[in-house]
């Protein structure tokens, strides 16, 4: 059994959050809870993420103690994460393939 100065470094290792990401509460009160995410903070600036900030702001205000608490049931979250995801993955590849066409149409020419 760990002590209570133990159990509450413990639990500080747990709630630390890499350097570029962001811990967040999801969940809806009325469907029994909340469960922590941590994502990335470029979502911050995802057109359907903002539309979630606002949400957000409107049911909590700015000046909320404690993590950012999204206003949205977690299978949603779940779709908007997975959604997000994919087309940060697709803007990738497509940024990816065009430098790749970009240096082949660059040696062609030499």
């Amino acid at each position: 059994m760990l002590s209570r100065k133990a159990a509450m470094q413990e639990e500080k290792k747990m709630n630390k959050v890499k350097k570029g990401w962001l811990a967040v509460q999801v969940g809806l009160e009325d469907e029994g809870g909340f469960q922590r995410f941590v994502i990335p903070i470029s979502y911050l600036y995802h057109s359907l993420f903002k539309q979630l900030l606002d949400a957000a702001q409107e049911v909590y205000g700015y000046q909320a103690n404690g993590p950012l608490v999204l206003p949205c049931s977690i299978c949603d979250f779940l779709r908007l994460r997975a959604r997000i995801d994919k087309e940060v993955n697709n803007q990738q590849y497509y940024q990816q393939n065009l430098q790749r066409h970009h240096q082949l149409a660059t040696l062609s020419f030499h």
